[in-house]
């Protein structure tokens, strides 16, 4: 009798741990998954100007349908962070109208360099880069320019709408210059030469949306349509084809239409930069 009531045993310790996973997995969604994360993370780089340690450079990335309050409670609390430089990686605003909003409140953002922006695939690059010089904010579209004396930021368009170019986007830069580039899509970190550049900064791909406890996102193991790579540019830290290090941000939107967040928490980034 005891070996025919085992394998239920195991039935049941096996159905209750999956409702187990399946209830944190449902609360997270609507708990912390509905709340902006602000990341803090030290990067450290021999190339990085020593005069410029403890340099904070802010990424905000894919806020799509973010409200204009939220957009708003973003800019105050960014401003309490003393941020140096904001970047913003793409994919703004679905509804094109509402693109110019949008860069007048992230434009309140406080900083001592500047903000500093790429197109995303739903972004129309023409409306976007008007509303960015509208709002003083800087287009970086196969360019870039020099922040301070031996660091640069560059920007490219984006893969799957345009065609980024890394080599026209770093033309000029030096070799002993820190270079930091945003790129939309980290998959363009795959297609071209990246040696030029220091470090790398991208969204898209929201984290996996959905994803089994942060650690694996099913959608892009059965499907290639958001990233040809599969999970290799879901959340954090990657590197290009060339190991040049790329974060990835799980972008700033807290659903995608009506698709929730399931562990893929919204965040905004906040890079501090250190010589090695």
């Amino acid at each position: 009798m005891l070996k025919k009531n085992k394998p239920e045993k195991i039935m049941k310790i096996c159905l209750i741990i999956g409702l187990l996973i399946v209830i944190i997995h449902v609360v997270h969604a609507f708990t912390l998954d509905r709340i902006i994360e602000y990341r803090e993370i030290s990067f450290y780089s021999p190339h990085f100007p020593q005069d410029m340690n403890g340099y904070r450079i802010a990424f905000i990335s894919d806020t799509h349908t973010l409200s204009e309050n939220d957009l708003k409670k973003i800019a105050v609390n960014l401003n309490e962070k003393q941020i140096d430089l904001l970047a913003l990686g793409g994919d703004y605003h679905h509804d094109y109208e509402e693109t110019e909003l949008l860069m007048e409140i992230l434009s309140q953002i406080e900083t001592s360099d500047g903000i500093f922006g790429v197109e995303g695939n739903h972004d129309d690059y023409q409306t976007l880069f008007t509303a960015m010089e509208t709002h003083g904010i800087t287009p970086l579209s196969n360019s870039g320019v020099y922040v301070r004396e031996h660091f640069y930021i560059a920007g490219v368009e984006d893969l799957w709408n345009r065609s980024p170019d890394v080599a026209e986007a770093i033309a000029g830069t030096a070799a002993d210059d820190f270079v930091l580039l945003l790129s939309h899509n980290p998959d363009a970190a795959m297609s071209q030469n990246t040696t030029g550049v220091n470090l790398i900064l991208s969204g898209h791909t929201h984290g996996g949306q959905v994803t089994f406890f942060g650690i694996w996102a099913p959608y892009f193991t059965l499907r290639r349509s958001i990233t040809e790579y599969g999970q290799r540019f879901r959340s954090g830290w990657a590197v290009s084809r060339d190991n040049t290090p790329v974060y990835v941000s799980n972008g700033t939107a807290v659903q995608y239409y009506h698709i929730p967040r399931i562990f893929a928490r919204p965040q905004i980034i906040i890079l501090t930069m250190f010589s090695e």
